[in-house]
């Protein structure tokens, strides 16, 4: 057994969970047990009151029971996780081991990461930042649940889906040659994922242009402008329209 073996909590997509080297996976119990730890391990910085607990697993009011089924689960939980890894009774608290990954905080803090190297334009090293926060977010948070709190995380977890695929979108922009392809595809997933983005579509642009494609981007131009006017009565942003300006008089668009 190495001195440090892992802790590993995947909540994005299959639910797997390693704890200092034991897969625990298969031990948790099913349906708002695995929902109780889902819970604890994203708030695993601070304990959580039973009530808080009650009312996130019981959204529509708990019932008189509920004191009782969450106690059996949190029984359940220790015996699966092991001595130590659930820490009080009154407030409930996840304890993991220093070097503990969660996929939701990696993605997060890679996130960071890849932001700001696109802001120093060090595209090289926001590829793999960017590539991490993306890997998880397209997995979606928890998506055997859907409580409120589960779809308020889902939800925080599409907008990291969103930041990462403009970061790698940019990235791929400012990297050129083999990475304009993917970088396109990333691109065109945020557009249809965030319509109104528009600093997708800027990027969406410069890089079918890049790729020799200016008529069709112009044509993302044009079909934004439609969206914008028919849906919400505004114009394109004044840079997407110097986007626009630069490729009718160049057919080309300057990265970055």
């Amino acid at each position: 057994m190495p001195d440090n073996p892992p802790t590993r909590l995947q909540l994005c997509g299959t639910l797997a969970v390693e704890l200092r080297g034991r897969d625990v996976t298969a031990a948790l119990p099913g349906g708002l047990g695995r929902e109780l730890f889902a819970l604890l391990a994203v708030h695993r910085r601070r304990a959580l009151p039973r009530e808080e607990l009650k009312d996130a697993l019981w959204p529509l009011g708990p019932s008189a029971a509920a004191d009782s089924a969450l106690s059996a689960l949190l029984s359940r939980l220790r015996r699966a996780l092991g001595p130590g890894a659930l820490e009080g009774r009154a407030l409930v608290r996840l304890v993991l081991p220093t070097n503990a990954w969660v996929d939701v905080e990696a993605a997060e803090a890679a996130l960071h990461r890849a932001e700001a190297a696109v802001a120093r334009r060090d595209w090289a090293g926001g590829w793999g930042p960017a590539q991490v926060a993306l890997a998880v977010a397209r997995r979606g948070f928890v998506p055997w649940a859907d409580a409120p709190w589960v779809l308020e995380r889902r939800r925080r977890m599409e907008d990291v889906r969103a930041s990462a695929l403009e970061c790698y979108a940019a990235i791929a922009l400012g990297l050129g040659g083999s990475e304009l392809g993917t970088g396109e595809r990333a691109a065109r997933e945020l557009v249809a994922r965030a319509p109104y983005r528009e600093r997708g579509h800027a990027l969406l642009m410069g890089l079918l242009a890049a790729r020799g494609n200016p008529a069709e981007a112009l044509r993302v131009y044009e079909a934004l402008r439609e969206r914008l006017r028919e849906d919400l009565g505004i114009a394109p942003a004044p840079r997407l329209r110097e986007l626009q300006a630069q490729l009718l008089r160049t057919g080309d668009l300057v990265r970055g």
